[in-house]
């Protein structure tokens, strides 16, 4: 069985939409961010960071337990031990770890920054929160570009480029609604979504 810790934030989502996409068992554990449930001494003890999402997987390799943090290396680890979405021929899984990692370190973030800027910044200007957002809008027309091109990131199958992504579109759809342009975004999105997989794990943190 594998245990998930989670919480409503994209990367408590990432975690579980790679679980049901890969159509393994796991328990789901909610905890409350905003009641400090993440640092708890039991959790704690699992994940020191205080963070979610995190994976305990008690028949990991070898039969061994493991204990995983961080939405990234869930989802390769998952990926890896069910052999799903992630491709076999060395060029394509080259492209889908270079759109996955530019989702983790580029679009994701920006993301982050949104919502850190509205409800954690000091200064909380308007032209502050037009930076941010403008700054995400960029870095989502990267892929974008890449979508008008492929049905999918990473090509014409779903990698974990496009589990990574969707989580970070789906909780930014109303500004990408409002963003001009965009159009391959919205398209890959709305067919993402309709994925049974991607709709119960976005539901279930």
């Amino acid at each position: 069985m594998i245990h998930l810790y989670t919480g409503a934030t994209g990367n408590g989502r990432r975690a579980s939409v790679m679980l049901e996409e890969c159509g393994l068992q796991y328990a789901a554990h909610k905890l409350d961010l905003a009641k400090g449930d993440q640092k708890k001494p039991e959790y704690l003890a699992i994940n020191p960071a205080a963070a979610i999402p995190a994976i305990v997987d008690d028949a990991g390799p070898g039969g061994q337990k493991v204990t995983l943090a961080q939405s990234g290396a869930i989802v390769l680890y998952l990926a890896e031990k069910t052999g799903k979405f992630l491709p076999k021929d060395p060029a394509k899984k080259a492209e889908a770890l270079q759109w996955f990692m530019q989702v983790s370190t580029d679009v994701a973030p920006a993301s982050s920054a949104i919502f850190y800027m509205a409800n954690a910044a000091p200064d909380k200007t308007p032209a502050n929160q037009q930076f941010v957002e403008t700054r995400f809008a960029n870095m989502l027309k990267q892929c974008d570009a890449k979508l008008a091109k492929s049905k999918y990131l990473a090509g014409d199958e779903v990698t974990v480029a496009d589990l990574a992504l969707i989580p970070v579109v789906d909780a930014r759809k109303e500004l990408i609604g409002k963003t001009p342009g965009l159009d391959n975004v919205k398209r890959w999105a709305a067919e993402m979504t309709a994925r049974p997989g991607v709709k119960k794990g976005l539901a279930a943190s």
